[in-house]
C-alpha cells in the first residue's frame, strides 16, 4: 500500500544534484517552471545578500534554495503520510482507494510548486533590497500594485489592494506569470491552488482542490470526519491552511532549508539540526470538534523540534546578526540609495518594479555594475565601500535597548570619542526565537495514552517547558562611518 503511494509520488523526469540534499527529483511541469526566465533570474540573486563579505562561502543563490524548499516540503508531506499509514496498519488493514491516491498526489504536487515559487519575487540582494529607503519609496508609490497587474485580474489572489508592496506580493505576481506559461493541465493542477498556499493571498480553491480536500480530510480524520455535515464547507480551507503551513509556518520547508543551507555554506554548525529526526516525528494533527487540521509533533520528537527552533535562534545571533555582516547590510542599503540618485537608474528600477517583462533584470549583477560605476567616479561613496570591502568601524554591541536607549548610547559613544553624533551608525536585528509559544494552533503535540493508545493534542507548553525559557531579543551594533580615503579595508575573514 505505502509502496503504491511512493510509486505515485516518486516518479520524476530529471534529477538535480544539490550539495545539501543530494539528488532532487523533478516532474516535467516543474522543469518548465525552473526553465522560465523569471525563475532563472534567481540564479543571480544571492540567498544572503552580501553575507559572503564576512563568510566567504555564503555565495549560494535563491535559485537552489527554492528547489531545496520544494524538496523539503515534499519530504515533510510524504513523511507524515507514511507515518499515518504505518500507524493505522498496526490496528487495521488499510488499502487506499484510487480517489485517496489521487488526492494525495494532487496535494503533494501543489505543495511542491508552492514551495518552488515561494521566493520567486525576491529582487536584488533579497531582503536588503526592500529595506533600502529609495526602494521602499518606489514600492509604496500609489498605483504601483495596479501597474504591476495591468491587464490581469488579480481578484482571484488578493481580496483588496495592499497599500505597500513586499517581496511576497511580487512572488504571487511572478507565480501567476510563470504558471500561465506552464502546461499545468497535463499535470492535472490548477494555478490558483498553488498560489493560494503562498503568503499574502486569499484564494477560493478550485473545485478539483475542494474534491481532493474532502477526500483527504475523510482519509485522515476517519469516520468522525463527518464530511456530510455543515462543516464540510470549511474543509477545503482547513486543508489549504495545512499546505500553507508547510510552505510558511513555524516548522516549514523554507526555514528548514535555509538553516541547513546557510549553515553549510557559511561553514558553521549551529544551523545543523537533524532534519531526518524532525521529519520522522511530524504527524498530521486534527480535531473534528473545532475543526482543526495542522502539524503535530510526537512526544519523542520534541527534542528535534527544540533543536530546530534553538538552531534558528542561534543562526540569527551568530551569523545573520554578526557585527560585520549587519554593518555591510547598512552600507549596502546606502549604496542602493546612492545608485538610485542617478535618474536613469531610478527610472529603470521603477520600470522593472511595474512590468513583468523587465522584472527579470533586477538581479545582484545590475547593482554590482552600478556600484562599480559610482565607485570609480566617487571614491568616498558607499558604493566604493561595498566594492572594496571597506567596513564600518565597530564600537560596541548592546542587547534589548529601546529606541530611546539606542539614541542615548549613540550620543554617549560620540561624546566619549569626541565626534559628532551623526558619525555614529546603529544597526539592529531581532534575534528571533519562535512564535510557537504564542501560536499554539500552528503546531501541537500528539500524545498517546500508554494503555488505551488513545490520541490527544496538547499545547506545547503543557508538555515542554523549553519554549517558555527563551524569548526574542534585539541585538544592536554601534559603528562609526568608515574613512574610505585612508584605505581602511577589512581582512577577507573575521
Amino acid at each position: 500500500m505505502r509502496r503504491a503511494v511512493n510509486d505515485l509520488l516518486g516518479a520524476y523526469d530529471k534529477l538535480i544534484m544539490d550539495p545539501v540534499h543530494g539528488g532532487i527529483p523533478l516532474y516535467r511541469h516543474e522543469i518548465q517552471v525552473i526553465d522560465h526566465p523569471l525563475f532563472q533570474r534567481l540564479r543571480n540573486i544571492c540567498q544572503n545578500d552580501i553575507l559572503s563579505l564576512v563568510f566567504p562561502g555564503a555565495t549560494h543563490s535563491r535559485f537552489l534554495h527554492s528547489i531545496g524548499v520544494m524538496h523539503v516540503g515534499t519530504r515533510m508531506f510524504r513523511s507524515m503520510i507514511d507515518a499515518y499509514l504505518r500507524e493505522r496498519q498496526l490496528s487495521e488493514q488499510t488499502d487506499l482507494s484510487l480517489s485517496q491516491l489521487d488526492a494525495i498526489d494532487y496535494l503533494a504536487k501543489t505543495i511542491r510548486l508552492g514551495c518552488l515559487l515561494h521566493d520567486s519575487g525576491h529582487s536584488s540582494f533579497s531582503h536588503q533590497f526592500t529595506q533600502a529607503r529609495r526602494i521602499r519609496e518606489l514600492m509604496s508609490r500609489p498605483g504601483r500594485f495596479r501597474d504591476l497587474w495591468r491587464g490581469v485580474d488579480f481578484s482571484d489572489y488578493h481580496p483588496e489592494e495592499p497599500e505597500e508592496l513586499e517581496h511576497e506580493h511580487y512572488s504571487v505576481r511572478v507565480a501567476h506569470e510563470v504558471l500561465a506559461a506552464v502546461d499545468l493541465e497535463s499535470a492535472g493542477l490548477h494555478a490558483r491552488d498553488v498560489i493560494g498556499i503562498m503568503e499574502t493571498t486569499g484564494v477560493a480553491p478550485s473545485e478539483t482542490f475542494c474534491r481532493h480536500a474532502r477526500t483527504f480530510w475523510a482519509f485522515i480524520a476517519g469516520e468522525d470526519a463527518a464530511v456530510g455535515s455543515p462543516l464540510s464547507d470549511d474543509i477545503p480551507g482547513l486543508v489549504m491552511n495545512l499546505l500553507s503551513s508547510i510552505v510558511s509556518g513555524e516548522i516549514d520547508a523554507d526555514r528548514a532549508d535555509y538553516m541547513l543551507r546557510d549553515g553549510f555554506h557559511s561553514s558553521v554548525t549551529i544551523g545543523g539540526f537533524n532534519l531526518d529526526h524532525l521529519l520522522s516525528n511530524l504527524r498530521f494533527g486534527w480535531d473534528v470538534s473545532e475543526p482543526w487540521l495542522g502539524l503535530a509533533i510526537t512526544q519523542k520528537g520534541l527534542g528535534a523540534l527544540e533543536d530546530f527552533v534553538y538552531s534558528r535562534h542561534q543562526m540569527y545571533r551568530k551569523v545573520y546578526a554578526h557585527k560585520t555582516a549587519l554593518g555591510f547590510d547598512w552600507l549596502l542599503r546606502e549604496a542602493i540609495n546612492e545608485v538610485l540618485d542617478d535618474p536613469e537608474n531610478f527610472d529603470w528600477v521603477d520600470t522593472c518594479l511595474s512590468d513583468m517583462t523587465y522584472f527579470a533584470e533586477l538581479t545582484d549583477n545590475f547593482f554590482w555594475e552600478a556600484f562599480r560605476k559610482v565607485a570609480r567616479k566617487h571614491p568616498q561613496s558607499y558604493s566604493f565601500c561595498i566594492v572594496n570591502r571597506v567596513k564600518l568601524n565597530h564600537l560596541d554591541t548592546r542587547e534589548d535597548l529601546s529606541e530611546s536607549g539606542i539614541r542615548h548610547h549613540s550620543t554617549w559613544l560620540a561624546g566619549e570619542l569626541g565626534i559628532s553624533p551623526a558619525r555614529v551608525v546603529t544597526c539592529s536585528m531581532r534575534a528571533r526565537f519562535s512564535n510557537i509559544q504564542d501560536n499554539f494552533n500552528g503546531i501541537k503535540v500528539l500524545v498517546r495514552e500508554p494503555i488505551h493508545r488513545a490520541r490527544s493534542l496538547k499545547k506545547i507548553t503543557e508538555v515542554s517547558a523549553f519554549f517558555s525559557k527563551f524569548r526574542d531579543g534585539t541585538i544592536t551594533h554601534f559603528y562609526t562611518r568608515p574613512d574610505v580615503t585612508t584605505g581602511n579595508q577589512g581582512a577577507l575573514t573575521e
